[in-house]
């Protein structure tokens, strides 16, 4: 039983609280809708988001029906984020089910996506709290200009870290982010209570990214994508940037207009996850990824009380070693 295993099964009660609260509300006299929702419910994937949410109100004050609103409504914001970057991406694949836009088509999986999106406002609104609704707007804003941010990136052939960590910051680690906030707001926490927590989430969401990006130079048929499939849509990520940046410069030019000119074969990929792994691009990733969870440990120490410390340990932990 993996870290995150043992945490979803001590909180398997409000987990299925707030699961019962997302099947309410995505409910739908129309039956195409209702058998687009089901089918796409019964694959939930990981939900370490709404855990995150669950997490943070414990760690701040005791879970409340406001708590189990602000984990539905976040965790059905990010599925509409998922099911539209699907759309964006021509994914036929993903938690290795068949997509909403392969079996349904683009039409009505942007439409399910903006279902996905309306319900969660409403969740949002039914904890009353003018603080979670106006963090599910602005986190609907930071998620979407991510990925515009990242579309950027690819078309204008950024190579530095800044532009990626901004990029994956938007893009990912708001979430994780806001699901702290949304917990602390949702049982009365004050902001400076919460403001390290915030941080600690933020590099938890880089980590998550650095590792989803990391598992691009490796085949592996549990993640859902092929390897390289980055790399093919212009996405250059941690370890090859770092190649980039310290390979020979001959040799790291020869690459980056290997990346500019596009449209690359499959053996063009693979010397490129070859050039980064030989010139330290992985192991790279991975020491940033430690030295984040040791700020975040310190983070998590400050706190006086011990109550869930372990939890959010183990997630960082799940978030570094996990193999998809």
């Amino acid at each position: 039983m993996s870290q995150l295993d043992t945490i979803q099964h001590r909180l398997s009660a409000e987990l299925q609280e707030m699961n019962d609260i997302i099947r309410r509300s995505l409910h739908t006299r129309n039956e195409l809708m209702n058998r687009v929702v089901t089918a796409y419910l019964q694959k939930k994937g990981k939900q370490i988001r709404p855990l995150m949410v669950i997490l943070s109100a414990r760690f701040f004050g005791e879970i409340n029906e406001h708590v189990l609103h602000a984990g539905a409504a976040l965790e059905m914001l990010h599925n509409a984020s998922l099911i539209h970057d699907d759309i964006v991406d021509e994914t036929d694949m993903r938690r290795g089910v068949p997509t909403v836009n392969a079996v349904w088509g683009n039409h009505i999986a942007v439409l399910v996506g903006d279902f996905f999106v309306s319900n969660a406002l409403a969740a949002g609104i039914r904890t009353g709290n003018l603080s979670i609704i106006s963090a599910l707007s602005a986190l609907g804003c930071e998620l979407s200009l991510g990925e515009v941010d990242q579309i950027c990136n690819a078309r204008d052939h950024h190579f530095d870290e800044e532009s990626y960590f901004n990029m994956i910051r938007q893009k990912t680690a708001s979430l994780f982010m806001n699901c702290v906030k949304m917990g602390a707001e949702a049982v009365g926490a004050c902001e400076e209570e919460y403001a390290p927590m915030i941080r600690f989430a933020e590099l938890l969401g880089l980590c998550f990214q650095i590792k989803d990006d990391i598992f691009d130079y490796y085949s592996d048929d549990k993640i859902g994508k092929p390897t390289g499939n980055d790399l093919r849509e212009g996405k250059v990520t941690l370890p090859l940037l770092y190649a980039l940046a310290n390979a020979p410069a001959a040799e790291g030019e020869r690459m980056k207009d290997l990346i500019k000119r596009g449209d690359m074969t499959d053996v063009e990929i693979s010397r490129l996850i070859e050039f980064a792994k030989a010139n330290g691009g992985i192991d790279y990733a991975f020491g940033v990824m430690r030295e984040m969870q040791t700020e975040a440990e310190a983070l998590l120490a400050a706190y006086p009380s011990d109550r869930d410390k372990q939890s959010f340990r183990d997630i960082f932990e799940f978030i570094i070693s996990r193999d998809r």
